[in-house]
């Protein structure tokens, strides 16, 4: 189908990526370009661009898999503190039109800036260390 997005193409399992968690309607995978380590995006299945058009029960499910990533982010780095953020549609800085939910741990000494102060205007970035996104992945699919 070509008016697919990336996240859909993820799921569905035509575009690799670096699973950390998945349900029934929403998929968990490491962010290829992580502005920290363990930088993960919760996707519903559903394609939609604003959250307002997921149902209650695809948002319920949605928030579930934040809920397990924060878990699973706990244990690999021992903290409990997170940045959560939902850029919102195109105006509100979403780069792909599929809601998806940022999930950055925090810790001492990250720099405990916000997530916009963390998204540089200038996205000239490497290619994605994918043995590293692996090796995380495989960790975080560890925790129970």
């Amino acid at each position: 189908m070509s008016d697919q997005t990336l996240f859909s193409k993820i799921i569905a399992g035509e575009i690799p990526s670096h699973r950390v968690a998945s349900g029934d309607n929403w998929y968990a995978f490491l962010d290829i370009y992580p502005r920290r380590e363990g930088h993960t995006l919760v996707v519903p299945h559903q394609p939609v661009t604003n959250l307002q058009d997921l149902t209650e029960f695809e948002i319920t499910g949605l928030f579930t898999g934040v809920q397990i990533v924060q878990s699973k982010l706990t244990e690999v780095f021992n903290t409990v503190d997170f940045t959560i953020c939902i850029h919102d549609g195109p105006l509100a800085g979403q780069e792909v039109p599929h809601v998806h939910v940022h999930v950055i741990p925090r810790t001492s000494g990250d720099g405990g800036r916000t997530l916009m102060a963390m998204w540089p205007d200038n996205h000239s970035i490497g290619e994605p260390n994918h043995q590293t996104l692996a090796s995380l992945a495989s960790r975080l699919n560890e925790v129970q």
